[in-house]
């Protein structure tokens, strides 16, 4: 099936788009055709694709896939921007980090469509005591979620594109936000656990928040005593151990943001728990969270890496060598100029 983006393709999401996502979620490579109408269950699905294509290094076919939307749906903006940004942090280059930045200006002015208008972060806590997430308030709830992620990134290249004071305060600003947003949404999941079993929509919610909150709490735990001390004083907080639950929770969770989660753990396992000498890492735990990714996406460079690096680490260098393709080293995330390829 080829992909027109300027078809006007109006098809039932029920029927028609189940059934290719299905396909999409198993080899990353089908297309589904621009839609006259987007739902929010529609973009998620259509953003699931997106992200399985980027699983199997199809990168441009994730952006083509995700570009007539961006500016129209929280989730294809998200989706849109994360690429981009993920290619500039990867790249450093300058002109890669200006687009990002422009990119993620845009995907904010479209989160912000969503949001309730007549709020700020606390408003959240007023759609607690609604009993229904149909309609408005779920694209609401949804909205937050999705410009929480996207203050992050902005952060993250505010940090890559200008090192100097002013440019570390706006970065802190702009997480601080973040964090208080999820903070507002984690009151709201706790407050409606017994929805998350009968809406698919409340448990992509539940899944983006148990990534959020977990990441924080496990960055927050890695900063000095003194540090994070003073971080508690202005509302933050660093539990590691809380932190971890929620990323395995997250992971197991079924949902757009699963992988995510597990990422997040991988690099953690392999990567952080070593550097910062806070212990070493679980590799059992890493190999079962890889497992079924390394099934599912067998020649993806992100899992390839994650693969070669749990095997330098239990000292089987040749593994290593194998999933990085044969060459003498092990492989570097996304090598082979992938990332740069992208247009």
């Amino acid at each position: 099936m080829c992909f027109n983006p300027g078809s006007k393709v109006t098809y039932q999401p029920i029927q028609c788009v189940s059934s290719l996502v299905q396909e999409c979620f198993e080899d990353a490579f089908e297309r589904i055709p621009v839609a006259g109408q987007m739902d929010l269950r529609t973009a998620i699905q259509e953003t699931q694709c997106a992200l399985n294509l980027v699983l199997n290094n199809k990168f441009n076919e994730a952006l083509e896939l995700l570009k007539p939307w961006y500016r129209d749906s929280m989730y294809h903006a998200l989706g849109y921007s994360s690429i981009l940004v993920m290619k500039a942090a990867m790249t450093f280059e300058h002109q890669d980090i200006q687009v990002a930045m422009a990119t993620i200006k845009d995907a904010l002015n479209t989160c912000q469509k969503f949001r309730k208008r007549s709020s700020v972060v606390g408003s959240l806590s007023k759609l607690v005591s609604m009993q229904s997430h149909g309609g408005a308030p779920e694209e609401e709830i949804h909205a937050e979620l999705c410009y929480a992620e996207c203050l992050l990134q902005k952060a993250t290249l505010t940090f890559v594109q200008d090192e100097n004071m002013i440019s570390f305060i706006k970065g802190g600003i702009k997480i601080r936000t973040s964090y208080q947003i999820y903070k507002e949404c984690q009151n709201m999941l706790n407050a409606n656990q017994d929805q998350a079993a009968s809406s698919d929509s409340f448990t992509q919610f539940e899944g983006g928040v148990k990534l959020g909150i977990g990441s924080f709490n496990l960055m927050l735990s890695l900063l000095p005593q003194r540090i994070l001390r003073l971080l508690e004083f202005i509302g933050f907080s660093g539990n590691r151990n809380f932190g971890l639950s929620q990323l395995m929770e997250g992971s197991a969770n079924h949902s757009l943001r699963s992988i995510l989660s597990a990422l997040t753990l991988l690099f953690y396992h392999t990567y952080v728990s070593l550097i910062l000498g806070t212990g070493e890492g679980d590799l059992v735990e890493a190999e079962a969270l890889l497992e079924p990714y390394q099934q599912k996406y067998p020649k993806g460079s992100i899992i390839l890496f994650y693969t070669a690096r749990i095997s330098a680490l239990r000292g089987d260098f040749e593994q290593c060598q194998s999933a990085g393709g044969g060459g003498g080293d092990c492989p570097v995330l996304c090598s082979g100029g992938q990332l740069s390829s992208i247009t």
